[in-house]
C-alpha cells in the first residue's frame, strides 16, 4: 500500500525501514503479512541521505500522522532516531537486529577499509565474501536466499554502499534516549546473528521501559528473509496489542 493511500487515515501507518543498501525486497513477506492488519509501506525517502538523523527526518516527512516504525539493522538506527525526534508521532516501535551504541573503533576501521574497495569498483568481491555473515549457518549456503540478498545489495550500487556505511559509522548514541521511549517496543534478533549479536538486542530491550525481547531460532541477521513466518507472527501479535 502506498503512502498516498494512507494520507487522511486515522489508523497508524506501519513503516518498514530497510537496512544498509537494502530495499523493499527484505520486507516482502512482511508487506504481505502485515498489510491486511494496517496500512503498511516501506520507507524509501531515507535512502539518499548521508546521516542517520537526516534519514530519520526523511522518513518522518515521507509519511503523515501517527506511525508504527519497524526498522531492521541500519533501519533500526533510523527508527530509534525518528522516535527521538518525534516521540508523539510514534505509537509503536519494532527494532530488528540492530544496535544502539556508537560505532566501535574496530568496526569503524573495517568499514573504512571496505569503503576504499567500494571506491575501487570491488563491491561484488566484498559483498560476496560477507554474505555468510548475514545468515544463519543453515541458510548461508542456500543459493536462492543468498542470491536474493546479494542481488539486492549489489543493485544498490557502490555510492549507496559508501553513503550508508559512512552514516552508520557516524551514527548517534541512541542509548541516551532509550529510557524515554514512551511507546510499546518489540525487539527482535536472530539467535545466530553475527553482525548484530543478541547481546545488543538484550541491551536495547533492557533500556526501553516495558520492551519485549524475542530471539528468532534458525535466523541470523536477515531474519525477515530467513524466518518470515515467525517474524510475521511476532509482529502481528505485538501489533494486535498496540
Amino acid at each position: 500500500m502506498s503512502a498516498s493511500t494512507e494520507r487522511g487515515s486515522h489508523r497508524p501507518t506501519v513503516v518498514l525501514i530497510p537496512g544498509l543498501a537494502a530495499d523493499a525486497r527484505m520486507w516482502g513477506h512482511q508487506l504481505a503479512g502485515l498489510g491486511p492488519l494496517a496500512p503498511t509501506a516501506v520507507a524509501t525517502a531515507h535512502q539518499p541521505c548521508g546521516t542517520i538523523t537526516a534519514m530519520a527526518q526523511a522518513v518522518l516527512e515521507q509519511f503523515d500522522g501517527e506511525l508504527v516504525l519497524c526498522g531492521a539493522s541500519m533501519g533500526g538506527m533510523v527508527a530509534m532516531e525518528a522516535t527521538r525526534l518525534a516521540p508523539s508521532r510514534v505509537s509503536g516501535l519494532a527494532l530488528l537486529g540492530t544496535v544502539a551504541h556508537p560505532e566501535t573503533p574496530e568496526m569503524h576501521q573495517l568499514r573504512s577499509d571496505a569503503i576504499v574497495l567500494f571506491e575501487q569498483g570491488r563491491s561484488e568481491e566484498i559483498i560476496r565474501a560477507n554474505v555468510p555473515l548475514a545468515f544463519h549457518p543453515d541458510h548461508a549456503t542456500d543459493p536462492v536466499l543468498t542470491g536474493q540478498y546479494l542481488t539486492m545489495v549489489l543493485e544498490a550500487g557502490p555510492e549507496t554502499l559508501i553513503r550508508h556505511n559512512r552514516a552508520v559509522m557516524a551514527r548517534p548514541d541512541a542509548r541516551a534516549h532509550l529510557g524515554q521511549i514512551p511507546c510499546p517496543t518489540l525487539v527482535l534478533c536472530g539467535e545466530a546473528d553475527q553482525l548484530t549479536p543478541p547481546e545488543h538486542s538484550r541491551a536495547i530491550a533492557a533500556a526501553i521501559p516495558g520492551a519485549r525481547l524475542a530471539l528468532v531460532p534458525g535466523a541470523g541477521h536477515m531474519l525477515t528473509m530467513e524466518q518470515p513466518q515467525r517474524v510475521n507472527c511476532l509482529l502481528r501479535e505485538w501489533m494486535a496489542a498496540l
